[in-house]
């Protein structure tokens, strides 16, 4: 595979629900997972697997709130768009954007922030629009094991550095 290509591929932060496919990064199922099963004294990631699923969960929270945010300042992001997915993706930058924009220059920028509840785990996800080369030619079997080789290198290279600096979060 072409590394270049490799490094700008579309990568989907997922939950369990979805395939253990290499654009789709899953947690390690049966293993802990929430936020609050390491809260409190002695609850650190004791492995690869859990230190990677408690970073899989705390980047996974963020994403949620940013969209969160989103929905209540952009009206746009209360309902799909039919827009193609690159556009998509390039709304999102540019909501990012002005939103910083926003926060920093207005001082009187004061916005409700929603809690939203829902959590659907079965949201479709676009086409990944050319990002497949490689992996088209691939079975089901060989693509799920080329994405849990990833996913563990991931986590190993995690806990490498956590064990180097001392820090498991």
């Amino acid at each position: 595979m072409d590394i270049e290509r490799e490094q700008y591929a579309v990568r989907f932060l997922v939950d369990c629900g979805f395939p253990t496919r290499r654009q789709f990064l899953a947690p390690f199922r049966g293993v802990r997972y929430h936020l609050q099963d390491f809260v409190g004294q002695g609850r650190d990631p004791e492995n690869a697997a859990e230190l990677f699923n408690l970073r899989h969960a705390s980047l996974r929270n963020v994403i949620e709130r940013i969209f969160s945010i989103f929905k209540s300042r952009f009206t746009i992001f209360k309902s799909a768009p039919s827009f193609p997915y690159k556009t998509q993706a390039e709304l999102v930058l540019a909501c990012a954007g002005l939103h910083n924009f926003l926060r920093k220059e207005c001082r009187s920028d004061k916005f409700p922030i929603e809690e939203d509840n829902e959590h659907s785990t079965s949201s479709s996800l676009p086409e990944n629009e050319g990002n497949n080369y490689d992996h088209a030619f691939q079975t089901q079997e060989q693509q799920r094991e080329n994405a849990n080789q990833w996913r563990v290198g991931i986590s190993s290279d995690m806990w490498r550095d956590a064990m180097n600096d001392g820090s498991q979060r």
